[in-house]
């Protein structure tokens, strides 16, 4: 099922006070890539959002890691995640230039290791699966790992090479497509949706917080971890979406040291304690750390038992990392779905889409489901590659849909783009340094 086709809309007719073809809830990275991509296929689009640009990319650490993001049962996302890995470099191009400004993407490549013996044979194993499923990686002796790195902790017994996952800035990315959004027309309002209008069983628009109304041709609901939240969506359309907690550190690294050798020059990934971690160097000499996974509701708040875990870890495969500054610690919440995959395109309400679910992976997939929203917005077929990701597979009776459903909210807050993040020590969502 897809929506009519909309007809193009003159250049500059967003702003003129014509109703939206489009109304997107949610101003994150994935409504702003929706409406951005809407806009320019020539659309009258609206985001409705009190904080445009905020959301989990403000947490997030942008790494672009299709192959060492693999996971057993998840080889059809592979897939989707690939196909926007490949997109990356010509997105943040025509991104660039549509915004004016740099995103902070690099092709630095990612080191993932083991610790011990046990890590050893997991990344073995992985291994044999990228290989298995056509992937590019290289396997490397703890030694040729400290060769590269030369700070990496004399126990690093082995790791994978991974060249083709890189990295961007999810800032800067925010910050480039609501630049882009406001180029090309995109209309903003500052309020969050609290109902869906539904009129004759379409979907016409969104009641805001503001008291006001909004009608459109068609409605994309995107707002992250709150997708499930909307008022007036029916109980068998509404996105089983649950916020997934992430707390995430950001510590700032020396210039250089003896010898000119980078702290770390590339994405630094390991499992300790059973536990994912990630180390990801920026060129403006941030050293992002991550992240945690807590199922904890809406709770944003930043835990000195978190900081502790993710400092002890990363010193266990960096020990020189407890000698940084600290500058800064957040939560955010990730869009978790039933199986943490995305949830894309036309619902079974004539008039609403969705963009939403993406978890741990929305920075990599948003060149894609920009591709992917541009087509359902035009009644176009979806990309082969994300047919398998729509939102009817979690549709009572569905072949697709999982066996235990997504844990219940806890509360219902209003719906935005996602949770503002709270810093560590204030309550007001801005960053604040620790």
């Amino acid at each position: 099922m897809h929506p009519p086709v909309q007809k193009p809309t003159p250049p500059g007719a967003a702003a003129s006070g014509a109703s939206p073809d489009v109304l997107v809830i949610g101003g994150g990275i994935i409504g702003l890539v929706t409406a951005w991509r809407a806009a320019r296929l020539g659309l009258r689009t609206a985001v409705a959002d009190p904080s445009p640009g905020g959301g989990a990319a403000q947490v997030a650490a942008g790494m672009l890691a299709a192959v060492t993001e693999l996971h057993y049962g998840e080889q059809t996302l592979l897939g989707l995640n690939l196909a926007s890995a490949r997109r990356y470099p010509e997105f943040a191009a025509e991104l660039t230039e549509a915004s004016g400004l740099d995103l902070g993407y690099r092709r630095c490549g990612t080191l993932a290791v083991a610790l011990d013996a046990d890590d050893r044979a997991h990344l073995r194993e992985l291994h044999a699966l990228q290989l298995r499923s056509g992937l590019e990686s290289e396997w490397l002796t703890g030694r040729e790992c400290r060769r590269l790195e030369p700070l990496l902790a004399p126990g690093v017994r082995g790791g994978l090479r991974v060249d083709g996952d890189h990295q961007v800035d999810p800032r800067r990315l925010a910050a480039a497509l609501l630049a882009a959004c406001e180029r090309a027309g995109v209309v903003f309002h500052r309020a969050a949706a609290e109902r869906l209008t539904v009129v004759r069983g379409r979907a016409t628009g969104a009641g805001l917080g503001d008291g006001s109304r909004v009608t459109a041709g068609q409605v994309v609901l995107a707002a992250g971890s709150r997708s499930g939240l909307l008022a007036g969506v029916p109980e068998d359309v509404l996105p089983p979406v649950r916020p997934v907690k992430g707390q995430v550190l950001r510590l700032r690294m020396p210039d250089g040291l003896p010898g000119g050798v980078p702290f770390l020059s590339r994405t630094v990934r390991a499992v300790v304690r059973g536990g994912p971690l990630y180390l990801v160097p920026r060129e403006n000499g941030e050293l992002v750390v991550g992240a945690t996974s807590e199922e904890l509701g809406w709770d944003t708040t930043v835990t000195a038992g978190g900081v502790y875990e993710l400092l002890r870890d990363a010193h266990e495969l960096v020990p020189g990392i407890t000698e940084l500054p600290l500058v800064e610690s957040r939560a955010g919440l990730r869009p978790g779905s039933p199986d943490n995959a995305p949830l894309l395109g036309p619902t079974a309400l004539p008039g609403l889409l969705v963009a939403t679910g993406h978890h741990r992976n929305g920075v990599l997939l948003t060149p894609v489901t920009g591709d992917v929203m541009a087509a359902a917005l035009t009644g176009g077929p979806l990309p082969e590659e994300a047919r398998a990701f729509t939102p009817d597979r979690f549709a009572p009776g569905a072949s697709g849909r999982p066996a235990s459903p997504a844990p219940a909210p806890p509360s219902r807050p209003t719906p935005s783009s996602d949770p503002r993040q709270a810093p560590a020590t204030a309550p007001a969502p801005q960053e604040q340094p620790v």
